[in-house]
């Protein structure tokens, strides 16, 4: 993808690119719709990406070419407009990176990637990280990986308008090879808990896109924000700002006090951040069976309480829970759509994959796409015309992504 990224800078500029920054994809493990309540999540970053190839110019304008999201566009860096398209997600870091006093210059840009759009693996965050690392590498202050993370979630909150939490931005640029990393997304620590050896991650896509920026997602914020009013107002919780402030202890009184939707909402995101300690105990543990059965019961909550499954995303982590070597299922991203993660066992991968693939072509008449995913490094610069080698993903060159120790 590197070299024919580069190719095409040369074919559509007339000129060649001075660097390229790589954004990862993200799956989550575990912790669904608990960052913007400022709770626990377990993500990796994943060895699908977004490249993003820039040179600078002697003017503000910032000309994008994409294979895959979009018409070319040409934007202007001093008076950036939102368009509601994808070259929001360009735009978007551009205006994060000004209020930081990073100065982006005037940009040529190409854009590639292999992260898979609108199906939870947080294309849209690969993207604004990539932009944020190749923009202010190109401005020559290549940002740490902690600053990239709070660029690019600015991007999206406040110039895209997805009211999201911090984890799919600090997945990607935190990411660590043959780990997951969880992420206290109220203190924005994090730490990583070592997946390589000891389990695949198979991720199958149920087909069907999705899009946050409108819809269910915003309503289940919404909802979640008024169970927080409710149990304030009830005396349960007088001084809790998130959902992270309550504990299953208090699910009876919540019960009691709220409102049966944002109640539902409550206890999933309350017992979701029970999960995702769990979860990461049980993988240090390596007790795979006990990592799967809590994969489950996330799916049961998001499904039951959260309501953002539908049928196929149903059928798939049915379908994957029935097959030997698959330890648990559950949907990953926000819902509505997008694709299923399976704990297996790495030599099972293949025949679960299969397996799965067959019953849901009997169901709905078509075979998903599937991808046996791997933790990844996180966000770097991969390669520089200086020397025209790659620079390695583990690392932005330059003083780039900061080490998770």
């Amino acid at each position: 993808m590197l070299e024919a990224l580069l190719e095409r800078f040369r074919a559509t500029w007339g000129r060649d690119a001075e660097l390229v920054a790589r954004g990862p994809g993200r799956v989550n493990l575990i912790g669904e719709h608990t960052d913007y309540e400022e709770g626990l999540v377990l993500p990796c970053a994943i060895d699908r990406a977004t490249l993003v190839a820039a040179a600078r110019r002697d003017d503000r304008r910032v000309r994008v070419a994409s294979e895959g999201y979009g018409e070319p566009a040409e934007l202007d860096a001093a008076q950036p407009s939102r368009r509601g398209a994808w070259v929001d997600y360009v735009q978007g870091p551009l205006v994060a990176l000004r209020e930081r006093g990073v100065e982006p210059p005037g940009l040529d840009l190409a854009i590639a990637s292999d992260v898979p759009h609108e199906a939870g693996l947080s294309s849209s965050a690969a993207l604004e990280v990539a932009v944020a690392l190749a923009a202010s590498a190109a401005a020559g202050t290549p940002l740490a990986a902690r600053e990239l993370a709070r660029v690019a979630h600015r991007a999206e909150t406040s110039f895209v308008g997805v009211q999201c939490g911090i984890m799919d931005q600090f997945a990607s640029a935190f990411g660590r090879a043959g780990a997951a990393l969880r992420i206290d997304c109220r203190t924005q620590e994090v730490e990583p808990v070592a997946i390589a050896g000891r389990a695949a991650l198979l991720v199958i896509h149920s087909g069907v896109r999705r899009r946050l920026a409108a819809g269910g997602y915003g309503a289940r914020v919404r909802e979640c924000r008024e169970a927080v009013a409710q149990a304030r107002a009830a005396g349960i919780a007088p001084a809790a700002r998130a959902l992270r402030d309550l504990a299953p202890a208090d699910l009876p009184a919540l019960e009691r006090a709220l409102d049966p939707v944002p109640f539902r909402r409550a206890r999933h995101v309350i017992t979701e951040n029970a999960r995702v300690d769990a979860v990461a105990a049980a993988l240090r543990a390596g007790d795979l069976a006990r990592a799967g059965a809590l994969l489950r019961a996330g799916m049961a909550s998001l499904r039951d309480d959260f309501e953002v499954s539908i049928p196929e995303l149903d059928a798939l982590c049915a379908a994957g829970d029935a097959q030997p070597g698959c330890h648990g299922s559950r949907l990953t991203g926000a819902g509505f759509g997008g694709c299923t993660i399976h704990l297996v066992d790495p030599a099972a991968a293949d025949a679960v994959r299969d397996a799965v693939a067959a019953d849901f072509a009997s169901r709905f008449g078509r075979r998903p796409a599937s991808w046996v995913v791997a933790p990844s490094a996180g966000a770097a610069v991969v390669w520089r015309a200086a020397d025209g080698t790659a620079t390695g993903a583990g690392a932005a060159s330059g003083g780039g992504a900061e080490r998770v120790e």
